[in-house]
């Protein structure tokens, strides 16, 4: 739960199951609109319950839309998630999805922020955070994303490193 004492490792603080429990494990980025229609809600459901069944940890930006909706997926098959917050860890953002963040952290997941305690998000700090997202993942995928988005912010992060992205048609 979230009234557990975070960590703090460099400029990042967590709560929940370790970083170095997920060492050698595969981790994949879902992210995408606020605003997914159906065939995008489906696709992003399939993607993050399949990669989750075969021991894929599933990253995401805790945003409402594609990214909630994958670390919902993931938790119903036990999956194990990575939300990366734009808040300090004890004001989750946005406050609607502090149930989710709950049940990652009662399912071995983690939650993971740059900022300090008591952080209210800006709007920069948004893209800041897709940054985090991109970097701890080997491939980023967007089930479906608007023109202007977050998620092809974190897509353009994710080149920089040579990160794959891959989108669904």
């Amino acid at each position: 739960k979230l009234d557990r004492l975070p960590v703090k490792v460099g400029e990042l603080s967590y709560l929940g199951a370790d970083l170095a429990s997920y060492e050698g494990l595969p981790m994949v980025a879902i992210v995408g609109t606020r605003k997914p229609t159906p065939y995008g809600k489906m696709m992003t459901e399939k993607l993050a319950k399949d990669l989750s069944r075969a021991g894929v940890v599933i990253v995401s930006g805790n945003a409402i839309g594609v990214d909630v909706i994958a670390q919902q997926s993931a938790i119903q098959v036990k999956g194990r998630v990575i939300s990366v917050l734009p808040s300090g860890l004890n004001n989750i953002y946005p406050a609607t999805n502090r149930p989710v963040v709950d049940k990652i952290l009662v399912n071995n997941g983690t939650i993971i922020t740059e900022f300090e305690p008591g952080h209210i998000p800006m709007a920069h700090d948004f893209l800041h955070r897709n940054r985090i997202v991109a970097a701890l993942s080997d491939l980023v995928i967007i089930p479906e994303a608007a023109v202007r988005s977050g998620s092809l912010n974190t897509a353009g992060h994710a080149a920089k490193m040579n990160i794959p992205v891959f989108v669904v048609p």
